[in-house]
């Protein structure tokens, strides 16, 4: 039994894109080493299989677009569950350090004492470009990748907080791969910034739910990226990949590619 005497431990486990297959083998013997884990709503279904039945299960939704658990109050959660020995899992879609807030965590639970590890998980961003057959650093066509959130973040001034897609561009026009987390909702904007540096015939994929069953993939150019999304009712979680490394898979593949949802759905 644990001891309640001690102060337990956090966890910030990254779950993967949403295929429990895909957890690393850390990952599972930590869930299933937890009596406490909070669980966001982007961890596939498969994953808490590894959990012990004792174990607490609280569920903290965390999506962009819906009504999500405060941080402040998972933050505190986590805390004092800790410090009644509990070992806590912080269960996390992707990976806790990639617009996964976990930065934030780790800075609160160590300002109270309490020990936390992260365990790293496959982010979608990965995922979705496994999904399409494409490398996202492929030699011929990129020299670097950089991984943006299409969601303004919290800053004290109010005019950092919006995202100068035009700069983001023009570093994607030096040969560098665009990967947008949550860019569905800004699309339209995201799409007249990009095209401020880049041309419009600059090759773009969308990937929703990658790695699942339900996993949808468009493959366009930018000039189409919002009427694409908005034709095939591309949602959220989607990821977004601008530049030249999807070039042959825009010319070649894209029929076969969109089509593969509803040839999934059909089986």
């Amino acid at each position: 039994m644990t001891d309640r005497s001690k102060t337990g431990s956090v966890h910030l486990v990254g779950a993967g894109p949403g295929d429990a297959d895909l957890l690393t083998l850390k990952a599972v013997r930590t869930i299933r080493a937890a009596t406490v884990l909070l669980v966001d709503d982007l961890v596939g279904e498969g994953v808490l299989n590894y959990a012990r039945k004792s174990a607490r299960i609280v569920y903290v939704g965390k999506r962009g677009g819906c009504t999500s658990t405060p941080q402040a109050f998972i933050e505190k959660l986590m805390a004092s569950e800790a410090l009644k020995g509990e070992r806590v899992v912080r269960l996390k879609g992707g990976d806790p350090l990639l617009f996964g807030r976990g930065g934030e965590e780790i800075e609160h639970l160590q300002a109270l004492g309490i020990h936390v590890e992260v365990v790293n998980g496959i982010t979608s961003g990965l995922a979705a470009v496994n999904a399409l057959g494409v490398a996202l650093t492929h030699r011929k066509h990129a020299h670097g990748v950089m991984f943006v959130t299409g969601h303004p973040q919290n800053h004290a001034k109010a005019e950092d907080a919006a995202i100068d897609w035009p700069t983001l561009a023009a570093c994607a026009a030096q040969g560098i791969t665009l990967v947008i987390y949550m860019g569905i909702t800004s699309i339209q904007n995201l799409q007249r910034g990009l095209l401020q540096g880049l041309p419009a015939d600059t090759p773009i994929a969308v990937v929703q739910h990658a790695s699942l069953p339900q996993q949808r993939c468009v493959v366009s150019t930018l000039s189409d990226l919002a009427d694409a999304v908005e034709r095939e009712q591309l949602g959220s979680p989607s990821i977004i990949i601008v530049g030249d490394v999807l070039s042959g898979l825009a010319q070649v593949n894209a029929t076969a590619i969109r089509d593969e949802g509803s040839s999934s759905a059909a089986a």
